[in-house]
């Protein structure tokens, strides 16, 4: 008689989860589930371009579409409780699912860090429904008033914001051509808390950066702070900003899901993990909620997906496991139509070349999930216009 199969339950339906479904996936030894709370994937570098009239084919995928033909079982729930004893995970529908190994790969979630009226008034593009209501509140604005806001404000000057900072001035001034409205001077100005745009990287990494967004006549507001919104203004640092339209993309915080099922966290608040990236015996955390060296980035999710799959099918195999070794990825920040910033081991690369690098990466990051031909077909999105705003079709 066959043995059962191993149950092994993912929670998170980001790049880290799917990823170690994919690589598990069909593999007679296991019993593959994966939760997710959304029925799509999220393809998380090109919500951006989603608020700014880009194709929601780009970065939006069934799950049912990547795991076509695979042998995977797709949930749609939110893990609420973790039963450590009994091995179960039970959800916000009420439903209970039982595991043999756990993977939870949740990501991360907005965190506004109490600063008063930001939740309220504050626009975001974490998720494809955040972008489209973006995008309806800058087609609302020309609507209501023939005028567009004159001030949009961005906060947070790590990658997001500056991918949105740098496409911004070009999308309102398509706005206003299309619908033929006067041209004005508008104003996108970006906030950022630390003296330089993203600050993890290196300093001339930056200042490329920093020039290329004054070339795109975005003005900055660097090591200054946030106190307070409201409907029609942004404080920061004791000064007031007139506008109805503020972005936040400033800061994260790790699932709550991990401190309420009491899970052990390191000062940067990720979920502390072995050099198999356990939390505990039969509990693995990938991706953005482990305390990794460079957790956060999708490239680190994949890698660790890839992993711990790989770990699973050698235990299967009465293998022991490999310890886990971090892979540096590969840094490419777009800044405007054609350019980008990469940092790639010690080389730094700007303008035309790094903008094509990143097409190239983000077609490898497509394929990573997808054969090839539907990889192209999501990839080739990024180049199509969306335009499917509520408030203007047409």
């Amino acid at each position: 008689m066959a043995s059962e199969k191993q149950k092994v339950l993912i929670l998170g339906g980001g790049f880290g989860g799917v990823k170690t479904a994919l690589e598990l996936a069909n593999h007679p030894h296991f019993a593959v589930t994966l939760m997710s709370d959304q029925l799509n994937f999220r393809y998380y570098p090109a919500l951006y371009q989603a608020a700014t009239g880009g194709s929601p084919v780009a970065s939006s995928i069934p799950l049912s579409e990547i795991f076509a033909g695979k042998n995977v079982r797709i949930v749609q729930d939110s893990a609420k409780k973790l039963d450590r004893h009994s091995k179960q995970i039970h959800c916000k529908s009420g439903k209970i699912y039982g595991y043999d190994v756990l993977v939870v790969a949740l990501g991360v979630i907005t965190n506004y860090f109490g600063i008063k009226g930001l939740k309220e008034y504050s626009f975001g593009i974490k998720t494809l429904e955040d972008a489209q209501e973006l995008r309806d509140h800058l087609h609302k604005l020309l609507m209501a008033e023939g005028q567009p806001d004159l001030n949009y404000v961005i906060i947070g000057g790590g990658p997001t914001g500056v991918e949105l900072a740098g496409v911004l001035p070009a999308y309102i001034k398509h706005i206003m051509q299309r619908h033929k409205f006067p041209a004005k001077a508008i104003h996108v100005e970006l906030v950022e808390a630390e003296p330089y745009l993203v600050p993890r990287m290196p300093r001339p990494y930056s200042i490329a950066i920093q020039k290329r967004l004054h070339r795109l006549g975005v003005k900055l507001h660097l090591h200054q702070k946030v106190e307070a919104e409201t409907a029609d203004r942004l404080t920061v640092s004791g000064r007031s900003i007139v506008s109805h339209t503020v972005v936040w993309t400033a800061g994260v915080t790790n699932h709550p899901f991990l401190a309420a099922n009491k899970f052990s966290f390191s000062e940067q608040a990720k979920v502390l993990v072995n050099e198999l990236l356990q939390a505990e015996e039969d509990i693995y955390v990938i991706g953005d909620n482990a305390d990794t060296i460079y957790s956060g980035m999708a490239q680190t999710a994949l890698y660790d997906g890839k992993f711990v799959a790989e770990n699973f099918k050698r235990l299967a195999r009465g293998k022991h496991p490999w310890p886990y070794k971090p892979r540096k990825p590969v840094y490419v920040t777009p800044v405007g139509q054609h350019w980008a910033a990469v940092q790639w081991g010690n080389l730094q690369i700007y303008g035309w070349l790094g903008w094509v690098l990143r097409r190239v990466a983000d077609f490898v990051g497509y394929h990573d999930l997808q054969p090839w031909w539907s990889a192209y077909k999501h990839w080739e999105a990024e180049n199509q216009s969306g335009e499917t705003c509520k408030t203007c079709r047409g």
